[in-house]
């Protein structure tokens, strides 16, 4: 998993480069430029517009007593993409939109909530497996008087 880490940071920018190259050699530098610079304000937008509404039907799920799962899910996407527009390159840019748009959401979510449902039922197996303490389940306990204290 480090060595996965330490090879993505290494290659992100050097690919990050290299699509910037080709894109500058395509429309020019002056333009190329121009596009990442303005993919920043949009990021700040996208945070500010989409986080807000994503707040508010979180906001609106709770106040109807149900699991606001759909809703954490894609705020979490809209945060995560509102960021990797503030970032520069075009790579970042193009997975930013894509976790904005509704439709890829919608695709990110299921696969989300499949990983997080099996991640969250192994960690509460084991947690549960972890923590076995002998109890009372047929309520035969009884209570001891405590001695008396000595004055």
């Amino acid at each position: 998993m480090l060595l996965l880490f330490l090879l993505l940071l290494v290659l992100w920018p050097l690919a990050e480069l290299f699509v910037f190259v080709q894109v500058a050699d395509a429309i020019g530098l002056l333009y190329a430029l121009l596009l990442l610079i303005a993919a920043w304000p949009l990021g700040i937008w996208a945070l500010r517009s989409q986080g807000s509404a994503a707040w508010r039907r979180f906001a609106a799920a709770v106040a109807e007593n149900r699991a606001p799962t759909k809703e954490v899910v894609d705020g979490a996407l809209v945060l995560a993409g509102g960021c990797l527009l503030i970032i520069p390159g075009f790579i970042t840019d193009a997975l930013g939109i894509l976790l904005l748009l509704p439709p890829t959401r919608m695709l990110l979510r299921g696969i989300a909530g499949r990983h997080l449902d099996s991640r969250l039922m192994v960690g509460a197996v084991q947690f549960t497996s972890r923590s076995r303490r002998p109890s009372d389940v047929d309520s035969t306990a009884h209570d001891i008087r405590p001695p008396r204290l000595q004055r």
